[in-house]
């Protein structure tokens, strides 16, 4: 109707499209009355109200739209507020990252607070003295055993037919480069360390390793259990302990000597262990000992008899172990000696 309307004025048509105001703006020309004009006018006053209304109606639909978007938003937000999620944490309630950057700070800060250089300097100190003892010891223990086998080829050819020289992996002259040299060196580290308790604990062992296997008149005294016993005990239960608890007490840390209750203990139930020890080693070997004249408590008692005799003997130490740790006055002492006692007993 609108366009039929306008169409009637082919001549002022343009000067609709343009906008402007209908009286002051628009130019008449011949042939057209006021009253035409007028009728003109109110045409477009139609047209001009019904494009406002239609861009105001599009307006308001765009702010209902964002409004209610808003309110989903909105909506979204208050649950998880109330849900008692920080709304920091949408974003990443966990990072690996961060976490191991943070703990890497505060290894970092620790490190730089302790002054390493100190520590390192505390830490080798000691280090060194233990490192020193346990070399030499080590290197002593081969020469025991590599001595051993040495005098042993024909016996363990029956009863450890895997071990190098019985097996001709090693020869004997290769046996008895190893045993020089580790029982040289031993010594030798023993001397320039300088501490008399650790040169002394490794000359008594070497003493009696020797006479328990060297095959010399009054000597091989693995011939006899009740001496080879001894031996081991005296190495493994005495001087082990109190050798290298005075080489750490007066050598190490230049204290003098005090024989405490805990070096009494750990003699004690090394005692029982080094006899364990002497009575267990020989189950295995007893047809290579019978037929060599070795009379071990074994050859002599039984293998089932000597194994139950050790197992009752470490009952013993365990059960005294228990004990001696129920009467300590430190409640943390109590629980982990009998805890741990009573664990490795059963």
């Amino acid at each position: 109707m609108n366009s039929l309307l306008l169409g009637s004025f082919p001549h002022l048509s343009s000067s609709l499209t343009s906008g402007g105001d209908c009286w002051g703006k628009t130019k008449f020309k011949a042939g057209h009355s006021p009253r035409e004009v007028q009728v003109y006018c109110g045409a477009r006053n139609i047209l001009e109200r019904q494009r406002v209304v239609r861009f105001q109606h599009h307006h308001s639909g765009c702010t209902v739209k964002k409004s209610t978007i808003y309110q989903e938003n909105n909506a979204k937000f208050l649950v998880h507020a109330a849900s008692g999620q920080p709304f920091e944490s949408e974003s990443g309630a966990y990072n690996p990252e961060s976490t191991s950057k943070s703990v890497k700070n505060a290894l970092d800060a620790f490190y730089r607070f302790s002054r390493p250089h100190t520590v390192i300097g505390t830490a080798l100190s000691i280090l060194s003295g233990v490192l020193e003892a346990v070399a030499a010891a080590l290197m002593m223990n081969i020469y025991i055993v590599g001595l051993n086998q040495l005098t042993d080829i024909e016996i363990d050819k029956v009863n450890k037919p895997y071990l190098p020289l019985a097996s001709g992996e090693y020869s004997i002259s290769t046996g008895v480069m190893i045993v020089s040299s580790f029982s040289i060196m031993s010594f030798w580290l023993g001397w320039v360390v300088g501490s008399w308790p650790l040169f002394w604990a490794l000359f008594i062992s070497f003493v009696l390793g020797t006479a328990y296997s060297i095959n010399l008149p009054l000597l091989r005294w693995k011939r006899f259990a009740f001496i080879a016993a001894v031996c081991i005990l005296a190495v493994r239960a005495v001087i082990v302990q109190l050798a290298f608890y005075l080489h750490m007490q007066t050598h190490v840390y230049g204290r003098p000597p005090v024989f405490s209750r805990p070096l009494i203990f750990a003699t004690a139930f090394m005692s029982f262990f080094s006899v364990v020890i002497a009575l267990f080693k020989d189950i295995p070997d007893i047809e290579g000992d019978k037929i060599f004249g070795i009379r071990s408590f074994t050859v002599r008692l039984g293998q089932n008899r000597v194994f139950w005799t050790c197992i009752s003997l470490l009952e013993s130490a365990y059960a005294v172990a228990i004990l001696v740790g129920a009467t300590s006055s430190y409640t943390w002492s109590k629980c982990i000696t009998g805890n741990g006692i009573s664990t490795k007993g059963l």
